[in-house]
């Protein structure tokens, strides 16, 4: 093919790097209320405790000591208060640090104007090494994600305090304990951000402790009841099938449900592992990650652009039989997507979208299977000091006479 310059395209690389920015911003916003959040709290308390002694001590209802136990009590919670917004200023600064290193690392971007610039190659090797980091993370490969960044020294661009929280509350859920995930749902802000999305995550995982305390024989009929009144009853508009089902439990034991399908999909240990995946996707939701890996997303992007009918065509393309027809031949040596390792990995993902093509008009084609512009092949050959008649191959430097070769037409 010719050698057309391959320009950058900037806008197209910012939009597979959004969540590169767009995370430590959804992490200050919430560092931001959560730190609100303790402000108002402490300061409510603090403000409510001042007005009680101040009022007793004037009316004389509180003596000296309790006084003095009341400003004691007063000044520790607001030390604790101060401890707390120390930490969440710490967590600012290092979530501004990594935005920082972020934004200079996209903005380098801007510094290339094309694929084949010796920046652009070594900007590529930073990105990928984010997208192998990114996809271990979401693995819950953590041990071997913070290896890879600190001896790729990408930490500032990865985000892998935030990926080791979702793993290690995962683990938790498939290892049939819902109190880490639930500490993370009241956490906080988290909960009131979670009650704007409409997430029934929370509910479905009070439904499953209850579930497991109908599971368990020893557990006595009123705990049983007391929880039902206290975390589900209040949702029975909501989620009116599953507090039916919750009810309906009490009188069918794990034993005796194994004939209904419904009640002995809720004994099933697979509602683990539907939990934990809706963990998840909640938790990349409310954090605006994508639900997949970008390394997933980066290739699939790629095979698209690459991806044509005829790679898919009745006949496809294999390496082991490039003898099958001349096309196939021309696909064989050149297309990507037809190759035996791509061609079933791309067979899900769109055809592209060219507005335009870069291919040299009147393309030839060797008897080798690769193609050039007849201009180019006339002039290169004049160059060669090839015959009259023949033609050379810009790569190989293999010789053809012209009669040999064969028009291609793209359509």
């Amino acid at each position: 093919m010719g050698d057309v310059e391959a320009k950058l395209d900037h806008e197209n690389h910012l939009l597979l790097d959004q969540p590169l920015l767009r995370l430590p911003v959804e992490l200050l916003r919430k560092n931001f209320r959560s730190a609100h959040f303790e402000v108002e709290k402490d300061g409510t308390y603090l403000k409510n405790t001042l007005r009680e002694t101040a009022t007793g001590a004037v009316n004389g209802r509180a003596q000296q000591a309790d006084v003095l136990r009341s400003l004691d009590a007063m000044i520790a919670r607001a030390r604790g208060t101060k401890r707390k917004l120390t930490a969440f200023a710490e967590e600012e600064a290092r979530l501004h640090r990594h935005e920082h290193a972020r934004v200079a690392h996209l903005s380098a971007l801007y510094s290339m104007y094309s694929v084949d610039d010796v920046k652009y190659e070594a900007w590529s090797r930073v990105r990928l090494d984010r997208l192998i980091v990114d996809y271990l993370l979401r693995h819950g490969y953590n041990e071997s994600a913070r290896a890879l960044a600190q001896e790729k020294g990408v930490e500032p661009l990865v985000d892998l305090e935030t990926f080791e929280q979702m793993s290690r509350i995962r683990k938790c859920i498939l290892n049939r304990s819902v109190t880490e995930a639930l500490a993370w749902c009241t956490a906080g802000d988290t909960k009131k951000e979670l009650r704007k999305m409409d997430s029934n995550l929370e509910f479905m995982l009070r439904f499953q402790q209850y579930i497991e305390l109908v599971r368990d024989r020893s557990t006595k009929p009123t705990e049983i009841l007391t929880y039902a009144r206290k975390f589900l009853f209040p949702y029975r508009d909501v989620y009116k099938k599953e507090v039916l089902q919750a009810c309906g439990m009490l009188a069918l034991p794990p034993g005796s449900a194994q004939d209904i399908d419904a009640y002995a999909n809720l004994y099933s240990p697979g509602r683990w592992e539907m939990l934990a995946n809706l963990f998840t996707s909640t938790h990349n939701a409310l954090l605006s990650l994508p639900s997949v890996p970008l390394l997933h997303i980066a290739l699939q992007s790629g095979l698209s652009a690459l991806k044509t009918p005829a790679c898919h065509s009745s006949h496809p393309a294999s390496a082991a039989a490039p003898s099958h027809s001349t096309s196939l031949s021309l696909a064989t040596s050149v297309c990507p997507i037809c190759s035996t390792e791509l061609n079933e990995l791309a067979r899900s993902v769109p055809y592209a979208l060219h507005s335009k093509s870069n291919v040299e008009p009147d393309l030839l084609m060797l008897p080798n299977g690769r193609a050039y512009g007849k201009a180019r092949l006339e002039e290169y050959a004049r160059k060669a000091g090839c015959l009259d008649g023949q033609v050379k191959d810009l790569r190989t430097g293999e010789i053809f006479s012209f009669d040999r070769l064969k028009k291609v037409f793209i359509t």
